[in-house]
């Protein structure tokens, strides 16, 4: 797996929301670098875990796809022909 990146403006974002969750949820502040290093544990220690699920909830999404396109098929034939 390539390593997990983001852009400037989204990087910006992320921290700016973990500094709005330690004021609101821990009463407590963090500044930009802290917030910024934080970030970058989450991303190479448990970014990981959650990139896997998105993949096995896109897999599944897929066999679901793939099951009604079977279903789809299968009633396209024809019916004298099934029977033999």
């Amino acid at each position: 797996m390539k390593p997990i990146r983001f852009e400037k403006e989204e990087r910006a974002a992320i921290v700016s929301r973990i500094q709005r969750y330690f004021v609101d949820e821990l009463d407590s502040e963090i500044g930009v670098i802290p917030a910024e290093l934080l970030l970058n544990f989450f991303s190479e220690e448990i970014g990981a875990f959650y990139y896997n699920q998105g993949l096995a909830d896109a897999q599944a999404a897929m066999a679901r796809m793939v099951d009604t396109i079977n279903d789809e098929i299968y009633g396209l034939e024809q019916r004298q022909a099934r029977a033999r």
